[in-house]
Protein backbone atom coordinates (compact mmCIF):
# COMPACT_ATOMS: atom_id res chain seq x y z
CA UNK A 1 0.00 0.00 0.00
CA UNK A 2 1.40 3.40 -0.98
CA UNK A 3 2.04 6.16 1.52
CA UNK A 4 -0.77 8.22 0.00
CA UNK A 5 -3.23 5.37 0.38
CA UNK A 6 -2.12 4.86 4.00
CA UNK A 7 -2.73 8.55 4.71
CA UNK A 8 -6.21 8.33 3.22
CA UNK A 9 -6.95 5.27 5.32
CA UNK A 10 -5.69 6.98 8.47
CA UNK A 11 -7.81 10.05 7.72
CA UNK A 12 -10.88 7.91 7.10
CA UNK A 13 -10.34 6.00 10.34
CA UNK A 14 -9.96 9.28 12.25
CA UNK A 15 -13.22 10.60 10.82
CA UNK A 16 -14.95 7.33 11.69
CA UNK A 17 -13.67 7.50 15.28
CA UNK A 18 -14.83 11.11 15.65
CA UNK A 19 -18.11 10.52 13.79
CA UNK A 20 -20.37 10.45 16.89
CA UNK A 21 -18.99 13.87 17.84
CA UNK A 22 -18.80 15.40 14.35
CA UNK A 23 -22.09 14.21 12.87
CA UNK A 24 -24.07 12.77 15.76
CA UNK A 25 -25.02 16.10 17.26
CA UNK A 26 -23.62 19.22 18.92
CA UNK A 27 -22.46 17.31 22.00
CA UNK A 28 -22.14 13.87 23.51
CA UNK A 29 -25.35 14.51 25.48
CA UNK A 30 -27.46 15.81 22.60
CA UNK A 31 -26.20 13.76 19.67
CA UNK A 32 -28.58 12.09 17.23
CA UNK A 33 -29.10 8.37 17.81
CA UNK A 34 -30.51 8.14 14.27
CA UNK A 35 -27.23 9.25 12.69
CA UNK A 36 -25.27 6.82 14.86
CA UNK A 37 -27.61 3.90 14.12
CA UNK A 38 -27.39 4.49 10.36
CA UNK A 39 -23.60 4.55 10.60
CA UNK A 40 -23.71 1.35 12.66
CA UNK A 41 -25.78 -0.38 9.98
CA UNK A 42 -23.34 0.70 7.26
CA UNK A 43 -20.29 -0.57 9.13
CA UNK A 44 -22.03 -3.76 10.27
CA UNK A 45 -23.25 -4.60 6.77
CA UNK A 46 -19.76 -3.82 5.43
CA UNK A 47 -18.25 -6.34 7.85
CA UNK A 48 -20.79 -9.02 6.91
CA UNK A 49 -20.22 -8.21 3.26
CA UNK A 50 -16.49 -8.56 3.82
CA UNK A 51 -17.07 -12.03 5.27
CA UNK A 52 -18.84 -12.95 2.03
CA UNK A 53 -16.15 -11.20 0.00
CA UNK A 54 -13.38 -13.31 1.56
CA UNK A 55 -14.90 -16.45 0.04
CA UNK A 56 -16.96 -15.12 -2.85
CA UNK A 57 -14.66 -12.34 -4.04
CA UNK A 58 -11.12 -13.46 -3.27
CA UNK A 59 -11.66 -17.20 -3.76
CA UNK A 60 -14.52 -17.13 -6.30
CA UNK A 61 -16.75 -19.37 -4.14
CA UNK A 62 -20.07 -17.63 -4.68
CA UNK A 63 -22.51 -18.38 -1.87
CA UNK A 64 -26.26 -17.75 -1.64
CA UNK A 65 -26.49 -19.13 1.89
CA UNK A 66 -23.90 -17.23 3.88
CA UNK A 67 -26.58 -16.43 6.41
CA UNK A 68 -26.10 -19.96 7.77
CA UNK A 69 -22.90 -18.73 9.45
CA UNK A 70 -24.59 -15.57 10.71
CA UNK A 71 -27.40 -17.61 12.26
CA UNK A 72 -24.98 -20.14 13.75
CA UNK A 73 -23.04 -17.44 15.55
CA UNK A 74 -26.19 -15.71 16.75
CA UNK A 75 -27.82 -18.88 18.08
CA UNK A 76 -24.72 -20.40 19.68
CA UNK A 77 -23.93 -17.28 21.71
CA UNK A 78 -27.58 -16.62 22.56
CA UNK A 79 -28.29 -20.17 23.73
CA UNK A 80 -25.12 -20.23 25.82
CA UNK A 81 -26.07 -16.89 27.35
CA UNK A 82 -29.82 -17.38 27.92
CA UNK A 83 -30.04 -21.12 28.61
CA UNK A 84 -26.67 -21.85 30.24
CA UNK A 85 -25.81 -18.57 31.94
CA UNK A 86 -22.64 -17.81 30.00
CA UNK A 87 -21.40 -14.26 29.84
CA UNK A 88 -21.97 -13.07 26.24
CA UNK A 89 -18.36 -11.94 25.89
CA UNK A 90 -17.19 -15.48 26.72
CA UNK A 91 -19.83 -17.01 24.45
CA UNK A 92 -18.68 -14.83 21.53
CA UNK A 93 -15.41 -16.73 20.78
CA UNK A 94 -17.31 -20.02 20.96
CA UNK A 95 -19.85 -18.65 18.47
CA UNK A 96 -17.04 -17.53 16.15
CA UNK A 97 -15.42 -20.96 16.34
CA UNK A 98 -18.82 -22.58 15.65
CA UNK A 99 -19.23 -20.48 12.51
CA UNK A 100 -15.79 -21.54 11.33
CA UNK A 101 -16.59 -25.18 12.06
CA UNK A 102 -19.85 -25.02 10.12
CA UNK A 103 -17.99 -23.38 7.25
CA UNK A 104 -15.41 -26.17 7.27
CA UNK A 105 -18.09 -28.89 7.38
CA UNK A 106 -20.06 -27.34 4.51
CA UNK A 107 -16.82 -26.94 2.58
CA UNK A 108 -15.77 -30.55 3.09
CA UNK A 109 -19.19 -31.91 2.10
CA UNK A 110 -19.53 -29.63 -0.92
CA UNK A 111 -16.02 -29.62 -2.31
CA UNK A 112 -15.44 -33.32 -1.67
CA UNK A 113 -18.44 -33.91 -3.93
CA UNK A 114 -16.82 -31.72 -6.60
CA UNK A 115 -19.42 -28.95 -6.42
CA UNK A 116 -18.34 -25.63 -7.86
CA UNK A 117 -19.86 -22.55 -9.46
CA UNK A 118 -23.65 -22.41 -9.50
CA UNK A 119 -23.90 -25.88 -7.94
CA UNK A 120 -21.97 -24.72 -4.90
CA UNK A 121 -24.07 -21.55 -4.68
CA UNK A 122 -27.27 -23.59 -4.66
CA UNK A 123 -26.05 -26.08 -2.08
CA UNK A 124 -25.18 -23.23 0.30
CA UNK A 125 -28.75 -21.95 -0.07
CA UNK A 126 -29.99 -25.47 0.72
CA UNK A 127 -27.82 -25.62 3.86
CA UNK A 128 -29.23 -22.30 5.06
CA UNK A 129 -32.78 -23.57 4.57
CA UNK A 130 -31.99 -26.80 6.44
CA UNK A 131 -30.59 -24.82 9.37
CA UNK A 132 -33.69 -22.61 9.39
CA UNK A 133 -35.97 -25.65 9.53
CA UNK A 134 -33.92 -27.18 12.33
CA UNK A 135 -33.99 -23.92 14.30
CA UNK A 136 -37.77 -23.83 13.87
CA UNK A 137 -38.13 -27.36 15.19
CA UNK A 138 -35.90 -27.95 18.21
CA UNK A 139 -36.71 -26.81 21.76
CA UNK A 140 -33.25 -25.35 22.39
CA UNK A 141 -34.05 -22.49 20.00
CA UNK A 142 -37.70 -22.18 21.17
CA UNK A 143 -38.81 -22.69 17.60
CA UNK A 144 -40.65 -19.95 15.79
CA UNK A 145 -41.26 -18.07 19.04
CA UNK A 146 -37.62 -17.08 19.08
CA UNK A 147 -35.37 -16.27 22.01
CA UNK A 148 -35.70 -13.09 24.03
CA UNK A 149 -32.49 -11.86 25.62
CA UNK A 150 -32.95 -10.19 28.97
CA UNK A 151 -32.16 -6.49 28.81
CA UNK A 152 -29.26 -5.70 31.12
CA UNK A 153 -27.58 -2.67 29.63
CA UNK A 154 -24.11 -2.97 31.09
CA UNK A 155 -20.89 -3.20 29.05
CA UNK A 156 -19.82 -6.35 30.91
CA UNK A 157 -23.05 -7.94 29.70
CA UNK A 158 -22.37 -7.06 26.02
CA UNK A 159 -25.17 -4.48 26.11
CA UNK A 160 -24.86 -0.72 25.97
CA UNK A 161 -27.29 1.99 26.99
CA UNK A 162 -25.65 4.34 24.52
CA UNK A 163 -25.78 3.17 20.84
CA UNK A 164 -22.44 4.88 20.29
CA UNK A 165 -20.67 1.82 21.74
CA UNK A 166 -22.32 -0.58 19.33
CA UNK A 167 -21.18 1.81 16.59
CA UNK A 168 -17.59 1.56 17.82
CA UNK A 169 -17.89 -2.23 18.05
CA UNK A 170 -19.04 -2.32 14.42
CA UNK A 171 -16.15 -0.02 13.51
CA UNK A 172 -13.64 -2.40 15.12
CA UNK A 173 -15.15 -5.36 13.27
CA UNK A 174 -15.08 -3.43 9.98
CA UNK A 175 -11.40 -2.53 10.48
CA UNK A 176 -10.59 -6.17 11.27
CA UNK A 177 -12.40 -7.22 8.08
CA UNK A 178 -10.42 -4.68 6.05
CA UNK A 179 -7.18 -5.89 7.63
CA UNK A 180 -7.96 -9.50 6.71
CA UNK A 181 -8.79 -8.49 3.13
CA UNK A 182 -5.56 -6.48 2.91
CA UNK A 183 -3.61 -9.47 4.27
CA UNK A 184 -5.11 -11.68 1.56
CA UNK A 185 -3.78 -9.34 -1.13
CA UNK A 186 -0.23 -9.79 0.20
CA UNK A 187 -0.10 -13.37 1.51
CA UNK A 188 0.60 -16.67 -0.20
CA UNK A 189 -2.79 -17.89 0.98
CA UNK A 190 -4.44 -15.01 -0.88
CA UNK A 191 -2.35 -15.70 -3.98
CA UNK A 192 -3.48 -19.34 -3.94
CA UNK A 193 -7.09 -18.22 -3.57
CA UNK A 194 -6.71 -15.86 -6.54
CA UNK A 195 -5.33 -18.71 -8.64
CA UNK A 196 -8.29 -20.90 -7.65
CA UNK A 197 -10.72 -18.10 -8.50
CA UNK A 198 -9.26 -17.62 -11.96
CA UNK A 199 -8.92 -21.30 -12.90
CA UNK A 200 -9.26 -24.19 -10.48
CA UNK A 201 -7.84 -26.76 -12.90
CA UNK A 202 -4.78 -24.63 -13.63
CA UNK A 203 -4.27 -24.01 -9.92
CA UNK A 204 -4.39 -27.75 -9.28
CA UNK A 205 -1.86 -28.32 -12.05
CA UNK A 206 0.47 -25.85 -10.34
CA UNK A 207 0.41 -28.00 -7.22
CA UNK A 208 -2.09 -26.02 -5.14
CA UNK A 209 -4.24 -28.16 -2.84
CA UNK A 210 -7.50 -26.68 -4.10
CA UNK A 211 -9.73 -28.67 -1.76
CA UNK A 212 -7.80 -27.66 1.36
CA UNK A 213 -7.61 -23.97 0.44
CA UNK A 214 -11.32 -23.73 -0.36
CA UNK A 215 -12.25 -25.37 2.94
CA UNK A 216 -9.91 -23.03 4.81
CA UNK A 217 -11.32 -19.89 3.22
CA UNK A 218 -14.91 -20.98 3.85
CA UNK A 219 -14.05 -21.64 7.50
CA UNK A 220 -12.46 -18.18 7.79
CA UNK A 221 -15.45 -16.58 6.09
CA UNK A 222 -17.88 -18.48 8.33
CA UNK A 223 -16.06 -17.43 11.49
CA UNK A 224 -16.21 -13.77 10.48
CA UNK A 225 -19.90 -13.95 9.66
CA UNK A 226 -20.66 -15.73 12.96
CA UNK A 227 -18.99 -12.87 14.85
CA UNK A 228 -21.54 -10.53 13.28
CA UNK A 229 -24.41 -12.81 14.29
CA UNK A 230 -23.54 -12.47 17.97
CA UNK A 231 -23.37 -8.69 17.75
CA UNK A 232 -26.76 -8.58 16.03
CA UNK A 233 -28.39 -10.71 18.72
CA UNK A 234 -26.97 -8.64 21.57
CA UNK A 235 -27.96 -5.35 19.98
CA UNK A 236 -31.57 -6.23 19.20
CA UNK A 237 -32.09 -8.68 22.11
CA UNK A 238 -34.29 -11.00 20.09
CA UNK A 239 -33.65 -13.87 17.70
CA UNK A 240 -35.83 -16.20 15.67
CA UNK A 241 -35.14 -18.44 12.64
CA UNK A 242 -36.65 -15.98 10.13
CA UNK A 243 -34.14 -13.35 11.28
CA UNK A 244 -31.11 -15.58 11.86
CA UNK A 245 -31.45 -17.64 8.67
CA UNK A 246 -33.46 -15.33 6.42
CA UNK A 247 -32.19 -15.39 2.85
CA UNK A 248 -32.44 -11.60 2.60
CA UNK A 249 -29.37 -11.32 4.85
CA UNK A 250 -27.39 -13.46 2.40
CA UNK A 251 -28.60 -11.25 -0.45
CA UNK A 252 -27.47 -8.14 1.41
CA UNK A 253 -23.97 -9.58 1.94
CA UNK A 254 -23.73 -10.45 -1.74
CA UNK A 255 -25.10 -7.06 -2.87
CA UNK A 256 -22.74 -4.87 -0.88
CA UNK A 257 -19.74 -6.82 -2.17
CA UNK A 258 -20.80 -6.83 -5.80
CA UNK A 259 -21.87 -3.19 -5.83
CA UNK A 260 -18.65 -2.02 -4.20
CA UNK A 261 -16.44 -4.50 -6.00
CA UNK A 262 -16.02 -8.19 -5.19
CA UNK A 263 -12.45 -9.22 -4.47
CA UNK A 264 -11.39 -5.72 -3.38
CA UNK A 265 -10.45 -4.44 0.05
CA UNK A 266 -12.88 -1.54 0.30
CA UNK A 267 -15.61 -2.88 -2.01
CA UNK A 268 -17.98 -4.09 0.75
CA UNK A 269 -17.63 -0.81 2.66
CA UNK A 270 -18.37 1.27 -0.44
CA UNK A 271 -21.24 -1.00 -1.43
CA UNK A 272 -22.74 -0.87 2.07
CA UNK A 273 -22.63 2.92 2.08
CA UNK A 274 -24.37 3.14 -1.30
CA UNK A 275 -26.96 0.50 -0.43
CA UNK A 276 -27.95 2.12 2.86
CA UNK A 277 -27.99 5.59 1.30
CA UNK A 278 -30.41 4.30 -1.33
CA UNK A 279 -32.43 2.61 1.39
CA UNK A 280 -32.76 5.84 3.37
CA UNK A 281 -33.75 7.81 0.26
CA UNK A 282 -36.43 5.31 -0.76
CA UNK A 283 -37.73 5.23 2.81
CA UNK A 284 -38.07 9.01 2.73
CA UNK A 285 -39.86 8.78 -0.62
CA UNK A 286 -42.28 6.33 0.91
CA UNK A 287 -43.11 8.93 3.54
CA UNK A 288 -43.59 11.94 1.26
CA UNK A 289 -44.71 10.67 -2.16
CA UNK A 290 -48.48 10.18 -2.42
CA UNK A 291 -49.57 6.67 -3.32
CA UNK A 292 -46.55 4.87 -1.84
CA UNK A 293 -47.77 3.11 1.29
CA UNK A 294 -44.79 0.85 1.81
CA UNK A 295 -41.25 1.80 0.82
CA UNK A 296 -39.88 -1.75 1.15
CA UNK A 297 -40.99 -2.96 -2.32
CA UNK A 298 -39.65 0.26 -3.82
CA UNK A 299 -36.30 -0.28 -2.12
CA UNK A 300 -36.11 -3.85 -3.45
CA UNK A 301 -36.85 -2.61 -6.98
CA UNK A 302 -34.10 0.01 -6.70
CA UNK A 303 -31.64 -2.56 -5.30
CA UNK A 304 -32.45 -4.84 -8.23
CA UNK A 305 -31.87 -2.05 -10.75
CA UNK A 306 -28.55 -1.16 -9.15
CA UNK A 307 -27.45 -4.79 -9.31
CA UNK A 308 -28.45 -5.06 -12.98
CA UNK A 309 -26.43 -1.93 -13.81
CA UNK A 310 -23.42 -3.23 -11.87
CA UNK A 311 -23.50 -6.65 -13.53
CA UNK A 312 -24.09 -5.22 -17.04
CA UNK A 313 -21.80 -2.18 -17.04
CA UNK A 314 -19.56 -2.32 -13.96
CA UNK A 315 -18.52 -5.94 -13.43
CA UNK A 316 -15.72 -4.75 -11.13
CA UNK A 317 -18.15 -2.67 -9.07
CA UNK A 318 -17.78 0.94 -8.04
CA UNK A 319 -14.20 0.31 -6.95
CA UNK A 320 -13.31 -0.65 -10.52
CA UNK A 321 -14.95 2.55 -11.80
CA UNK A 322 -12.89 4.66 -9.41
CA UNK A 323 -9.71 2.92 -10.54
CA UNK A 324 -10.44 3.58 -14.20
CA UNK A 325 -11.08 7.27 -13.52
CA UNK A 326 -7.65 7.68 -11.97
Amino acid sequence: MSRRAMLWCAAGLLVAILYPLLFGGPSLIARSNYAINVAFLILFAAFLGQSWNIAGGYAGQTSFGHVVFFGTGAYVSTILHVSHGWNPWLAWPVAIASGGLVGAIIGVLSFRAGLRGSYFALITLAFAEVFRIVANSIPQTRGGLGILIKADQRPENFQFRDPMWFYYLALVLCVIGLAIAWWLTRSRFGARLAAIRENEDAAMALGIDVFREKVRVLALSGAMCAAGGTVYAQKYLYLDPSIAFGVEKSVEMLLVSMIGGAGTIFGPLIGSGVLHLVGEITRDLGNVVPGIKNAQPLALIVYGLILVVIVAYLPDGLTGLLRRRR
